[in-house]
This record gives structure tokens, C-alpha cells and sequence, in this order.
């Protein structure tokens, strides 16, 4: 009787080791050699909003976070010095025109009368005329300018997306080309998973691919677009013309290098909420076609 429970007891130890091996083995296999990283990051491209123009803002017609369609007028610069430029660009534009309408007649009556107008008197006129055009064509220029000026004093959005870090007032003067808000553009969000280099081999474009944000048990799909083509080595400095400088310094524990790989959303759940500089857990599904990879220990 007592043999019989040694052997029982022997039986359950084992039983309870070949699973607790089992699952350390499983866990291995998740966290080493699957192709699993919980080091991902939700990104999205940002489109600083910059004014094209010069001046005093107007009118802001966003608030901050507002979503936003392509064309949607973000702010307003002040219009109506921009208006009085193009009335007087088109009125010097009228002025070019009745000066060279007035030269032109007077060179078609000197070419009419060569009899009794000297030749130097017509050839002043014809150059006269010519001088008017060139300056009619910059005056239309100017107009063209500031007409395009005036279009330009209502900001809008290039795409369409989500604007964020709205602090613009009324009140507050823009140069030209200072970014005065940030647009976070929709259609480029996707998710950076870094991998270990250890990793990659199993990993292909176009593998479907699962995405958990942090906190969020939803599932969001999506498949692998690319992969990195480098990463920055920083063991070795120096820059271009110049002896490369290496890092003698050589530890024993080798981590392996994580590699960028960029995984195209396909599908969120209508409750889930993605938001660029989310943390984000991103398993990849190899796809199975017959090809194997022999991979070596990382040492």
C-alpha cells in the first residue's frame, strides 16, 4: 500500500514538472521565437499647418482635436489688406491697358504718315508700344499674384485628418511658413512593431498580422506592409570622408537589435479607439506555403 503511494506521488510530481517544463517551453516559444513583440507603437504622419502668407489672423474656425475634411478652412489671415492689394494690382493693370491702347493708336498713325514722321519718331513709337506690352504682362502678374495671395489668406486643410495643438488666437501675427497648428493626417495610421533581428526571418511582407493595444482585449487586423531596410549602428561613428570609428568594447551578453516593421491597419473594431503614440502588442501570422527556415541559437 505505501508502494503504491510513492508511486502515485512520483507520478503526480512528474506529471506537475513535464507541465510546468511545458509551459516554460510554450512561453519560450512565445516570447523567442515566434514572431511576437510587445514593443509596438501606433503611428500616424503630421502635417504642420503653416500659413502661406503673411499677416494677422482673423478667424479660427477649428477647435482643438476637431476632426476635419480635405479643403476645410482651418483659419483665416487678414483678408481685407490682401483685398486692397488685388483692387490695386487690377487697377494698375487698367492703367497698363489704356497707356498701350493709346501707344498702339499713335504707332498704327505714325506707320500711316511715314511721308511726314521721321523714321527715328516711329521707331520711338514702336518701342514705346513694346515697352507698354512688357509692362502690361507684369502688371497682369502682380494681379495674378495677389489674387492668389488673397486665396491664400483662408488656410485649409491638406487632408483630411484630426488637428491637434490648437493654441491660435485672433489676434496673433503669422509669417510665412511658420507652422501654427499640427494635423494629424487619418489615412496614413498604422503600427510600428520593433522585432528582434532574431525574429525577422519568420516574418514576410504581406503576413497577416494582430494588433492589442494596450488595455484593449479587441483585436485590430491588419498585414505586414514593410520591413526596414536599416537601423542606425551605433557602434561604429564617423562620418562620411573619415576613418570609421568602432567601439572596441565587447560585452558578453548580446542583445539582439530590433528592426522597424510597419503593419498596414485592415480593420478596427467600432469600439476601439487608435491613437498615434499608443502602445500596442503586435503578433504576425506566418503564412504557411511549404517554406521552412532554419534559423541558428542567437550565441
Amino acid at each position: 500500500m505505501l508502494h503504491r503511494q510513492n508511486i502515485t506521488r512520483s507520478l503526480a510530481t512528474l506529471i506537475v514538472l513535464l507541465v510546468i517544463l511545458g509551459g516554460i517551453y510554450a512561453l519560450w516559444l512565445r516570447y523567442q521565437v515566434e514572431p511576437v513583440t510587445r514593443d509596438g507603437k501606433v503611428r500616424a504622419d503630421m502635417v504642420p499647418i503653416a500659413a502661406d502668407v503673411g499677416g494677422l489672423v482673423t478667424e479660427v474656425k477649428v477647435a482643438d482635436n476637431q476632426a476635419v475634411a480635405r479643403g476645410d478652412v482651418l483659419f483665416v489671415i487678414d483678408r481685407p489688406r490682401y483685398r486692397l492689394a488685388l483692387e490695386e494690382a487690377e487697377a494698375n493693370v487698367a492703367s497698363q491697358e489704356i497707356a498701350l491702347a493709346q501707344a498702339s493708336r499713335e504707332d498704327r498713325r505714325n506707320h500711316a504718315m511715314t511721308e511726314v514722321i521721321a523714321g527715328e519718331q516711329i521707331e520711338q513709337g514702336r518701342a514705346r508700344v513694346d515697352e507698354l506690352r512688357a509692362k502690361m504682362g507684369q502688371a497682369i502678374a502682380a494681379r495674378n499674384l495677389a489674387r492668389f495671395n488673397l486665396e491664400r489668406t483662408l488656410v485649409r486643410a491638406p487632408v483630411a485628418g484630426v488637428v491637434s495643438n490648437v493654441s491660435l488666437q485672433p489676434g496673433v501675427y503669422l509669417t510665412a511658413g511658420k507652422p501654427a497648428l499640427a494635423l494629424v493626417y487619418s489615412k496614413s495610421m498604422r503600427v510600428e512593431g520593433y522585432f528582434e533581428e532574431t525574429k525577422l526571418p519568420a516574418i514576410r511582407v504581406g503576413d497577416p498580422a494582430s494588433i492589442y493595444l494596450m488595455g484593449v482585449a479587441d483585436e485590430i487586423q491588419g498585414h505586414v506592409q514593410s520591413i526596414a531596410g536599416g537601423v542606425e549602428d551605433r557602434e561604429r561613428m564617423g562620418a562620411d570622408g573619415q576613418l570609421a570609428n568602432v567601439n572596441p568594447s565587447f560585452t558578453w551578453v548580446r542583445l539582439a537589435q530590433r528592426i522597424p516593421v510597419r503593419i498596414s491597419v485592415d480593420k478596427i473594431p467600432p469600439q476601439v479607439r487608435m491613437i498615434p503614440g499608443q502602445t500596442a502588442t503586435v503578433v504576425v501570422h506566418p503564412r504557411t506555403d511549404g517554406r521552412s527556415i532554419h534559423r541558428s541559437l542567437p550565441w
